[in-house]
């Protein structure tokens, strides 16, 4: 089926291109919010100075820094701030993925193994052989003979209906993997979205920040911005736990038919 041969990892890849060329769209909000922090930080310098003199107080230079400290995250917010951020929450992303690669890995490698046991544990069944064995099927066929037709005709339609539950098992394997999969890249899609829209608004949040009362701006901003950043990699660790525990039932039943020679199904 084509849906089934999806290849997610290009999607991924291709959101991640993605949130790489709307970066320079920040630059173009880079003007009107130096506009707003530059008016934010003359009331904001203005009313501490005021403040002070009005008490005879001294001047406390440092807290006046900070509209200073917002202005040049402004200036080079692509670097400074996104930069920063990515380069530190990216290898969140990356060590997740690779715990999800890995136990999926091992999975695929026990159901292999899984499934080459169960074929053999058939094999060994003389009632069950001739459905897995071509030579164990045309052998008991020539020993049936001519006059038992309809017994058969039962042995066809047995190995018939074992093909198609091992076909309709695979199919849905396959289909909920899809879905699984499917479900991981809508995340990452929605990821994708908020992470743009937050990264071309940043500078505005910063410049606003830089007003009396909109100081929460600034860390609410950074709050949404590595949250939405950690979706992917939750969602990667909530898969990687669904594949260990789908690791841990293969073994188990791999080992209860490696223990009992006597297993068969």
């Amino acid at each position: 089926m084509v849906l089934l041969a999806v290849n997610f990892d290009n999607l991924h890849q291709i959101l991640q291109s993605l949130y790489t060329d709307m970066m320079p769209l920040c630059s173009q909000m880079t003007g009107v919010a130096k506009g707003l922090a530059g008016l934010g930080a003359l009331f904001y310098v203005a009313y501490r100075v005021w403040q002070s003199l009005a008490r005879a107080e001294p001047i406390d230079v440092f807290p006046l820094l900070r509209p200073f400290a917002l202005g040049i995250c402004i200036m080079f917010f692509p670097t400074i701030v996104l930069g920063t951020l990515n380069s530190i929450l990216s290898p969140v992303v990356t060590g997740t993925h690779r715990i999800l690669e890995t136990q999926t890995f091992d999975m695929n490698e026990y159901r292999q193994q899984k499934d080459k046991l169960e074929i053999e544990a058939m094999r060994r069944n003389p009632e069950t052989a001739y459905l897995v064995d071509k030579e164990a099927f045309d052998n008991k066929l020539d020993e049936l003979g001519a006059l038992d037709a309809i017994e058969a005709c039962g042995m066809y339609v047995d190995r018939a209906m074992y093909n198609m539950k091992k076909s309709v098992q695979n199919f849905f394997r396959e289909l909920l993997e899809l879905m699984f999969n499917a479900a991981a890249l809508v995340v990452d899609t929605l990821r994708t979205f908020f992470l743009i829209v937050l990264s071309i608004l940043g500078p505005i949040s910063f410049a606003i920040s830089c007003w009396d009362g909109f100081q929460a701006s600034l860390s609410q901003w950074f709050v949404r911005y590595i949250s939405i950043y950690l979706w992917l990699p939750v969602s990667d660790l909530f898969s990687s736990v669904l594949a260990r525990i789908q690791t841990l039932m293969l073994q188990s039943d791999i080992e209860r038919m490696q223990t009992d020679p006597n297993f068969s199904l």
